[in-house]
């Protein structure tokens, strides 16, 4: 059963609001999901880590406009986007799931994966700052 949509609005809007583009259907994780260049997926959730790492983590690189960002910032909700979720998860088909957690798709293949367990231990400067690294490797200049 989905969470209430009224629950997760804000939770939501923490990513829509700074530029996330919210993926509701697998059609959706599909059509982004097949696209050359890079591809930032976030898989949120009404998790404590997701409240106080991930989602702060986010929108402090989308709000810094000296980091080069991924050609795409996209976003599912796990406990309410279900069906777009587990599409999602298919790309990551060896990673069992995790929410909330992070991933980076360069050329339709995953070059980097950040579970859970690796965002419940830190802050959101120290997420930010190693997301920003991995933009640097990851993103042609």
């Amino acid at each position: 059963m989905p969470y209430s949509p009224l629950l997760i609005k804000p939770f939501k809007e923490e990513l829509t609001g700074v530029g996330v583009q919210e993926l509701l259907t697998p059609q959706d994780v599909d059509k982004v999901m097949e696209q050359d260049g890079t591809t930032l997926v976030i898989i949120n959730s009404v998790c404590g880590c997701a409240a106080g790492m991930a989602r702060p983590a986010i929108r402090k690189i989308m709000e810094d406009g000296s980091i080069k960002k991924p050609d795409r910032i996209v976003t599912v909700f796990a406990g309410q986007e279900l069906e777009a979720t587990a599409r999602l998860r298919s790309y990551m088909a060896d990673i069992p799931p995790s929410s909330p957690s992070i991933a980076l798709f360069k050329d339709k293949e995953l070059v980097y994966f950040l579970p859970k367990f690796r965002i419940e231990s830190r802050d959101a400067q120290s997420l930010a700052g190693e997301l920003s690294g991995v933009f640097e490797e990851f993103i042609a200049q």
